[in-house]
């Protein structure tokens, strides 16, 4: 008798194996490159893949593209665990469920957060080497939520430009040729170029918006205080936040809701008490679209005629899925002094912060602004890994370490206690006035600049030619989503830019999801194909 009951305990737990292994009967088959984490997850669930072969298929990717093919130069560090968490993790599935959406998901990340396991640099040689003591906040929380941290991406040194001293330059993949922004671009690219399903940048004056733009991918500036800053190396912390990127608005929603939450050693987090969500795929609809009123930011256009045609196009996109367009202009004066503001601001914080930041450092490394210049004058050629030199970044830190008031000066006090409310309460008057939904403009004014021209590499105190449209959202405090709405002439992305005030990421992401399942305009880079064997079988 009670070798009948094992045999069939037997019998059901082979049974049930054979089902988990078998595809199910009504399956497609997909890329995992293309697959959002939606279609991760039902493969797990299919039991059609695990996690370490999802961290297999991406290493792949970027051992193909990152050192050879087209050399992008994303990656700056590979975690050598990831393979043995990823199945750890598939092991913790099958006994007890997944932690979140996010479980068995691999990340890559810019390289100032940091995390315990891996250097943390800010892709500077001055931080070579750097260990910090433990996980970021925002890695932490994706952490516990069962991500595999799989890579730290580089980044314009010390979150500014787009060129690192430790990494050298990242590429763009759609135009090996153009910029691929900064200061998140070695997420941007490696988000395009499909090295993993999502990734985090910061931003504190365009940082996420830009590499998400000109690389062709969705990103967010969350509202300043949504996510935990702390564990970030600081730009400006009046500007700061991290912000999630991946190739659709449902991935970027996903991972926001993991990353929330009040964190003690982050004040700015306080303000998120009680508005803060932990699952905001919740808000995303198709047709969100319809009834709502978009403010329309023409300021920004007038710079590339192939750029203004794709905003065009977008605009006619959201009036045939049923919004109402409202033109809405922004103050000439207003206009012509934030770019200077976001300039003047950040330097003053980053000579205090940056201090701040390096005590947590080991003993070896600078614990001041003046510490880095003068390690910096100790590398003037390239190391046999190829690091090496980065005047252009380098330049700032000379110029932020001149004269030029401290956090007591009242210019400094001005910015911060005055004309940021300012900005906040204008683009609050200017939706509230006319009952928007969001403001919409064009992410990025003109197509992405060849690494090579002047544009791409501006000089202290030197500003665009016309009004930038990002720093706004940092100035505010205020959110900004990212979604792709096409391609110039000569097949380089546009996005478009969907910004709200405090807190409405559930309407933004709502807006942009309605918006990216009509267009559906993001495409695979061509410098970065499909691979062989990245195929997954997803039930339908």
């Amino acid at each position: 008798m009670v070798k009948c009951a094992a045999s069939r305990v037997i019998s059901t737990f082979v049974f049930a194996a054979f089902l988990a292994a078998t595809p199910p009967a009504s399956a497609k088959e997909i890329n995992f490159d293309q697959a959002t984490i939606a279609e991760l997850n039902a493969a797990f669930d299919a039991g059609t893949l695990t996690a370490e072969k999802l961290v297999e298929m991406c290493l792949e990717r970027i051992k193909a593209f990152d050192r050879e093919g087209p050399k992008l130069h994303a990656v700056i560090t590979l975690n050598p665990d990831a393979l043995e968490i990823a199945r750890a993790l598939d092991a913790e599935r099958k006994a007890k469920g997944p932690r979140s959406p996010m479980h068995g998901i691999p990340v890559i990340m810019k390289d100032n957060f940091d995390t315990v396991d891996m250097p943390t640099t800010g892709g500077s040689v001055l931080l070579e080497g750097s260990m910090a003591p433990d996980d970021a906040f925002m890695v932490k929380k994706l952490r516990d939520g069962g991500a595999i941290i799989l890579a730290k991406l580089n980044l314009g040194e010390f979150a500014n430009g787009s060129q690192s001293s430790l990494g050298g330059q990242s590429l763009n993949p759609h135009d090996l040729t153009r910029t691929p922004a900064g200061s998140s671009g070695g997420t941007g690219v490696g988000i395009a170029a499909g090295y993993a399903p999502m990734g985090l940048g910061t931003d504190t004056g365009g940082s996420v918006r830009g590499p998400s733009n000109v690389n062709g991918i969705v990103g967010l500036k969350p509202t300043h205080g949504l996510v935990s800053r702390d564990g970030i190396i600081p730009l400006a912390l009046s500007l700061d936040t991290g912000g999630p990127m991946a190739r659709s608005v449902y991935d970027v929603a996903v991972a926001l809701g993991v990353m929330t939450g009040v964190d003690p050693a982050d004040p700015a987090t306080s303000k998120s008490k009680g508005k803060f969500h932990t699952d905001y795929t919740q808000f995303l609809k198709a047709d969100a679209l319809k009834g709502a009123r978009i403010g329309v930011a023409r300021d920004f256009t007038g710079a590339d005629p192939d750029v203004d045609w794709i905003f065009e196009a977008s605009l006619k996109a959201m009036e045939k899925a049923g919004a109402t367009l409202v033109d809405v202009r922004y103050p000439k004066w207003f206009l012509d002094s934030t770019f200077s503001a976001v300039f003047t601001l950040y330097p003053m914080e980053f000579k205090v912060q940056i201090a701040d930041y390096l005590k947590t450092t080991a003993p070896k490394y600078p614990k001041t602004l003046e510490e880095l210049i003068d390690r910096a004058y100790e590398y003037t050629s390239l190391g046999e890994d190829g690091a090496g030199p980065n005047p252009y970044r380098w330049a700032y830190f000379v110029n932020t370490e001149q004269p030029s008031g401290d956090l007591t000066d009242p210019s400094y006090l001005a910015l911060r206690d005055y004309y940021m409310p300012m900005t906040s309460a204008l683009i609050d008057g200017i939706i509230t006035k006319n009952k928007l939904d969001a403001i919409v403009y064009p992410t990025g004014t003109r197509r992405p600049a060849q690494i090579a021209a002047p544009a791409a590499r501006l000089v202290p105190g030197e500003g665009p030619s016309i009004p930038s449209p990002t720093g706004i959202a940092n100035l505010s405090g205020f959110p900004d989503l990212i979604v792709p709405a096409g391609f110039t002439t000569d097949d380089l992305p546009v996005t478009i830019s969907f910004f709200g005030t405090a807190f409405s990421e559930p309407k933004l992401l709502a807006l942009g999801y309605s918006f990216e399942q009509a267009t559906q305009a993001i495409r695979r880079p061509v410098t970065t194909p499909a691979l062989p064997g990245g195929m997954i079988e997803v039930p339908e």
